[in-house]
């Protein structure tokens, strides 16, 4: 089974790689460039068919090393 993790900045904190990118794109003439925001994306290949464990396994994966909740969002997909 393949999982499909993607990790976020939370809204309500300041994105400040997002805003250098943002910078960057500006002055390279791409002004039509809005806020930018700045994430993580991570594929991950599981060795089991049971999507319920899979899930939980992908949350424990999350929450104690992929994404830091204090500062970030994720979410996942799983196929």
């Amino acid at each position: 089974m393949k999982a499909t993790v993607y990790v976020t900045i939370k809204q309500n904190v300041l994105d400040v790689q997002g805003t250098a990118v943002q910078g960057a794109l500006h002055s390279m003439g791409f002004e039509e460039v809005g806020k930018v925001r700045i994430g993580k994306y991570l594929e991950l290949e599981l060795d089991t068919n049971d999507k319920a464990e899979a899930e939980a396994r992908v949350k424990a994966m999350c929450e104690k090393l992929l994404a830091n909740t204090v500062i970030e969002d994720y979410r996942y997909e799983l196929a």
